[in-house]
């Protein structure tokens, strides 16, 4: 996710200070990493410095200084460029519980026992996720991004069960390479 996009989409609304971006990123995308705010101020910084925002003024209210920044056409521009572009697939196929298993086979470990290890952890996510989709008061945002962590968790899941009932191939395999 490129949070110059997300800042520049949050922008789209009106201008808004660095503090109140954060915020809003954190409530809007409630399953995502939440933005550290230095990592907000930096990306700021960058999209002034390239002309896609702009600072719209600051303010103290009593507080400390606050910038109000705002999107420029350009900002504009590139946000909708950005938002009709198609996110590629992954343009590989390995994945770290992959390679996991591989090593495990190299290392003479258990991958059987790693795979089992790894589906419980799956599956105390999914129902920590599920929890989170289910709760009184979920909002579609969050419900939305809780199906979406789901059915990557689910694909994982049957990606173990069908490695793990071909484990005994991929060590021959592996050990012959």
């Amino acid at each position: 996710m490129s949070t110059r996009h997300i800042l520049l989409g949050l922008l789209a609304g009106g201008p808004s200070h660095g503090y109140d971006l954060k915020r809003r990123h954190d409530e809007r995308f409630p399953q995502a990493r939440p933005l550290a705010y230095g990592q907000v101020y930096t990306t700021l910084q960058r999209l002034v410095r390239d002309g896609l925002a702009a600072i719209d003024g600051t303010a103290s209210d009593g507080g400390p200084e606050r910038t109000l920044y705002r999107s420029t056409d350009d900002g504009s521009r590139e946000l909708t460029q950005w938002a009709g572009e198609i996110a590629p697939p992954a343009p590989f196929v390995t994945n770290e519980i992959f390679a996991k298993v591989v090593v495990s086979i190299l290392a003479s470990a258990d991958p059987a026992g790693y795979l089992l290890a790894q589906r419980a952890a799956h599956m105390a996510r999914m129902r920590e996720l599920t929890a989170v989709k289910t709760a009184p008061g979920a909002d579609l945002a969050t419900v939305l991004s809780a199906d979406y962590a789901l059915n990557h968790l689910d694909a994982d899941l049957r990606w173990m069960t069908t490695t793990a009932d071909r484990l005994t191939n991929l060590t021959a395999e592996v050990h012959t390479a």
